[in-house]
């Protein structure tokens, strides 16, 4: 669904709604337990309705799911566990014929150990394709350095074929791709045009601020590892990131009206003008970038005031903002710190500020109804990370649990048992029934995205702060030449029933 405004200057990415969808989760067409692409295409009346106005999938592209897509095998194929290549036409047709645009999950930073390239790499130090992974001989019997894998445990893993070490910034069955090869690159945008050529509306770039790594390999501060602040650690960050970035976006640049919007994951408290510094037409860098600073916020007005305003004072003139308050590596927000009572009270207020906000709001699929983090039993964990870490830390599992249709058995994602468990109160949580009450979430939601879609204020106005959370009171004013909207909300606490 398009704007309802007839604007010369509406652009769909800075003015609309992008909706993520995980779709392993999303909807199961063919009845295996997974989500699929035809899942997707049977629920556009839904997302059509529900007033977004492009939708983001997580990876569907080939791959062995040693980390659920994030391992990629092949650029340019679809999974079957989505379906086939044909299918994805299918969605990328009937989605722009309802308006929508689609989004792919592009990951520049690696690839799985069974993609070819990897394969080829691996064979030889004189293969064609040896400099295209990050190899070291080590020093002497030891690793090249003390770099550490975001997973945990040592970057370098020995490859005993070529004998050499390769980094791998994750699992040691995602090895890193060598971004300073310029053959590399060059096959790698080959395929993004590939894609771009089907008619693809952008690309969500995962990790993006990590596909460049310090070419002498010094070793990181121990601080920095102390820390955990990796913009130090000489593995992300660097100055030709900045220049991969530029180069990908000259190349989107030969295409009408398309996306590049970065992850650049920040550890918690977040850092949003390191996220800004990726954002800003005049250097060609992406167009959208998301800043976790506000997903690490607890409930509170002055917490929530601070980090948008430190986000709008760090975002360049040619930049634009956007927001995220769920995704598919954190919690759900609705489960988050000071969320422990009236929870649909309180993301009624978060739904308002994700869309009177100045910038583009990114909702995550479920968030409409108050989808919750699910409990997951350890014989059920999917997520290597929850594997290795449990019970310390139960993984990424508990948010990308299946999409809650309706209160049939399994939540009408599937009718055989899903690949992972349904939360327990999607009989009394779900599309469904939500949409039968006036006043539940999912209402709120959908009349918001109409007034939303029908007032230039809230699509093109400025953002000007009125109150600054003192009292438990935000508010702010969007402000165009012909409106003006104040918004106001009350954070305060909500008594226990």
């Amino acid at each position: 669904m398009v704007s309802q405004l007839s604007n010369k200057d509406w652009v769909w990415w800075k003015h609309g709604i992008i909706y993520h969808i995980y779709p392993l989760s999303f909807k199961d067409s063919d009845n295996d337990g997974f989500g699929d692409l035809q899942g997707i295409i049977d629920s556009l009346d839904y997302l059509v309705n529900l007033g977004i106005d492009a939708i983001w999938l997580s990876p569907i592209f080939q791959s062995p799911f040693n980390d659920f897509g994030y391992d990629i095998s092949d650029f340019c194929s679809i999974d079957p566990r989505f379906g086939t290549m044909d299918d994805f036409r299918e969605l990328l047709e009937k989605a722009h014929k309802a308006g929508l645009k689609v989004v792919l999950d592009l990951v520049m930073n690696h690839t799985s150990d069974q993609h070819p390239w990897f394969m080829e790499s691996s064979s030889s130090p004189d293969n064609p394709k040896s400099n295209w992974y990050i190899w070291h001989t080590g020093t002497g019997n030891s690793r090249p350095n003390n770099w550490k894998s975001a997973t945990g445990g040592a970057a370098w893993t020995f490859h005993p074929q070529r004998r050499q070490y390769y980094y791998h910034s994750f699992f040691n069955n995602q090895p890193d791709l060598n971004w300073r090869n310029k053959e590399l690159k060059q096959t790698f945008f080959d395929q993004v045009s590939f894609w771009l050529d089907m008619g693809v509306d952008g690309f969500r770039l995962d990790v993006i601020n990590l596909v460049v790594k310090d070419k002498k390999f010094r070793n990181a501060p121990f601080l920095a590892l102390l820390k955990g602040r990796n913009s130090k650690s000489y593995t992300r960050n660097r100055p030709k990131s900045y220049k991969i970035v530029a180069q990908l976006r000259k190349l989107i640049n030969n295409y009408e009206n398309r996306l590049l919007i970065g992850e650049i994951y920040t550890p918690p408290p977040g850092d949003a003008s390191l996220v800004a510094s990726y954002l800003g037409s005049k250097k060609q860098l992406l167009h959208l970038a998301f800043d976790f600073s506000i997903m690490f916020r607890r409930w509170s007005a002055v917490q929530y005031f601070k980090c948008i305003d430190r986000w709008i004072q760090s975002i360049p003139q040619d930049g634009w903002p956007c927001y995220v308050m769920s995704n598919h590596d954190l919690s759900r927000y609705i489960n988050r710190f000071g969320f422990g009572w009236n929870r649909d009270k309180k993301a009624k207020i978060i739904a308002t500020l994700l869309l009177t906000l100045k910038g583009t709001p990114v909702l995550y699929y479920g968030d409409e109804i108050g989808m919750r983090n699910t409990r997951i039993h350890r014989k059920n964990l999917m997520d290597p990370l929850g594997k290795r870490y449990w019970p310390f830390y139960s993984g990424r599992d508990k948010s990308r649990t299946p999409m809650q249709w309706n209160s049939l058995d399994f939540a009408g994602f599937s009718e055989v048992k899903p690949w992972l468990p349904v939360n327990n109160d999607y009989p009394s949580r779900n599309i469904q029934d939500q949409l039968a009450d006036d006043n539940s979430l999912l209402n709120f939601y959908m009349k918001l995205l109409k007034i939303r879609k029908n007032n230039k204020g809230l699509q093109f106005g400025e953002w000007i702060p009125a109150i600054n959370g003192n009292k438990s009171i935000m508010a702010y004013y969007r402000k165009t030449e012909e409106e003006v909207f104040l918004i106001t909300l009350n954070f305060s606490r909500f008594q226990k029933k």
